[in-house]
């Protein structure tokens, strides 16, 4: 009989991280898969879950050293390579890594004997989309960033007849449209507000119109007619760059709300909005800039803060999904558990990683960095 490996949930340490990689329903289903599970004391204070709870599922908790002797550890956040000591020899670390910003830490996992698992390099295959936390995190990032902006507004977003006279809907404009620009522009029809959409992606356009806002794209140069690698959008040519900046100033200075949600994977967000641009808005719009942590596609955006240029406030978090801890850490802790689960190998009680996925995510093992998006 295969002895029962060990899974450790570690708490996050980086600097306003509330969620958490296991909750109590994750816990029950990997220990029903024959895993015993530790969870590092107030792991799930931030995501509004106590020790306690974990305790029902079946889960030891302890105060330090939760990944002693584990076989995998499991994290929001990447932990640093020093809190993983106790570890077994090759033990699994399973969490997003940040693999291009955080290319230390990944050889310090290398140099540990780690085999660090980076759930962000999940490939957008049909088979692992209950498994892509990018997908999920990205989902409600989406709508906290509407949610966030109507909160910042300093009115009302949809239209209202009143006695004293009516209330005009809001605009608003949503640039990128991912899985975050897709939900923004739902949760800002449910809100009230006139919305459009654009994107570089002219398969999105359906899309678009499928959520009832109106697509803005650039008809007379062309853009992608699918999709880059992996399911994300490529930079684009110059030419169409220039055609996208006028139609988008062009539209933009109508606007009341602008969410930017461009991101490209290992590269400095692109800018989307220009000082310029800004500049022709009308005072007390709003822009949530949801690309911050990796430069912003708004000029002059700042993480963390809400700066006003031109009458116009500018704000992003650099951490959007964190601001729904609880929400945010289910979903994720099912991608981990999907994961784990599809690739549990009964007969040797533990996750057996296929070449496809396996590849794709692993970054480290035997010692060194093995995946050849870092090798490149």
């Amino acid at each position: 009989m295969a002895a029962t490996i060990k899974i450790a949930v570690l708490r996050e340490r980086a600097a306003g991280e509330s969620r958490v990689s296991a909750t109590p329903e994750t816990v029950k289903k990997f220990i029903a898969l024959g895993a015993s599970v530790v969870v590092e004391g107030g792991a799930g204070a931030g995501a509004s879950i106590g020790d306690d709870d974990y305790r029902v599922a079946g889960a030891e908790v302890v105060v330090a050293d939760a990944a002693k002797d584990a076989d995998i550890v499991l994290a929001v956040q990447g932990p640093e390579a020093e809190l993983l000591t106790a570890a077994k020899p090759g033990a699994w670390v399973v969490a997003g890594l940040d693999p291009f910003s955080r290319r230390d830490r990944v050889d310090a996992y290398a140099t540990a004997g780690l085999e660090a698992l980076a759930m962000e390099f999940m490939p957008r295959i049909t088979r692992a989309q209950s498994m892509d936390i990018l997908s999920s995190q990205s989902n409600l990032a989406g709508y906290k960033a509407v949610i966030t902006a109507a909160n910042i507004y300093g009115r009302a977003f949809p239209m209202m007849m009143t006695a004293a006279g009516t209330v005009s809907a809001a605009k608003a404009f949503i640039m990128g449209v991912g899985v975050a620009g897709l939900q923004a522009i739902a949760t800002a029809r449910r809100l009230g507000a006139q919305v459009s959409a654009t994107d570089v992606r002219s398969a999105t356009r359906e899309q678009i119109q499928s959520l009832g806002a109106k697509p803005i794209f650039v008809e007379s140069v062309a853009g992608i007619e699918g999709e880059g690698a992996g399911g994300y959008a490529t930079e684009m040519s110059e030419e169409y760059q220039k055609a996208q900046a006028e139609l988008v100033s062009a539209h933009i200075a109508k606007q009341d709300i602008v969410i930017t949600t461009a991101l490209i994977p290992g590269r400095a967000a692109p800018r989307l909005v220009s000082d310029a641009q800004i500049a022709t808005m009308k005072p007390g719009s709003v822009i949530f800039d949801l690309a911050v942590s990796q430069g912003g596609n708004v000029e002059g955006s700042v993480a963390d803060q809400v700066v006003e240029k031109h009458g116009v406030k500018i704000v992003g978090y650099s951490n959007t999904a964190t601001h729904l801890a609880a929400d945010a850490s289910a979903l994720f802790s099912r991608n981990l558990y999907n994961f784990l689960s599809a690739f549990w190998d009964k007969e040797q009680g533990k996750p057996v990683l296929d070449e496809e996925i396996g590849n794709a995510i692993r970054l480290t093992q035997g010692g060194k960095v093995v995946n050849e998006r870092l090798l490149g």
